[in-house]
């Protein structure tokens, strides 16, 4: 969580509080939205310099594609609908995650199917950036492609228990 009275300018706003307070700070997301826009990051000097020592060492530290996927989904739990008090994981948006090594990096990358509560959302492009922008926080993964579909169509029975005791629907 970031403190919203002490946000700074490479912060990724993961909440609508931490998105005002952000906004109101430097005048607006397009700097979130510029680094989720990148279909990849850069690869840091750190692992470049990895890389060349002893690729195998580096090899042998890379997560799993099922440990990336669970470290996309801890990711996605920080992410909360900026118009409901819930992150997306829990309000069933996310459909599917896979990752797998690229073979050009031997980095991850991950495709994210997603759905949005509405297909008229107005947060749309906030919550995809966001989901985007995974790959700047988590080590080793250097590409998050999101597809969003509305077929089928999102529905309440998606949700987790937790999420709808947090909505007032249980």
């Amino acid at each position: 969580m970031i403190d919203i009275n002490n946000i700074q300018k490479d912060d990724i706003p993961t909440t609508a509080e931490e998105l005002k307070a952000y906004e109101e700070k430097f005048g607006g997301s397009g700097e979130v939205e510029k680094a989720a826009n990148k279909s990849t990051k850069p690869m840091s000097v750190e692992i470049q310099k990895a890389m060349a020592e002893n690729k195998a060492a580096f090899l042998a530290k890379l997560p799993s594609d099922d440990e990336m996927v669970e470290r996309v989904v801890e990711q996605l739990k920080q992410i909360y609908d900026p118009e409901l008090p819930v992150n997306i994981y829990d309000l069933g948006l996310i459909y599917q995650i896979e990752c797998w090594t690229s073979e050009k990096t031997s980095l991850k990358e991950c495709k994210i199917t997603m759905t949005l509560t509405s297909a008229t959302c107005s947060m749309s492009e906030v919550i995809v950036d966001l989901v985007k922008s995974i790959a700047y926080r988590e080590e080793y993964l250097e590409s998050v492609e999101v597809e969003l579909v509305f077929d089928p169509p999102w529905s309440q029975e998606s949700m987790t228990d937790e999420a709808k005791l947090a909505m007032g629907l249980l």
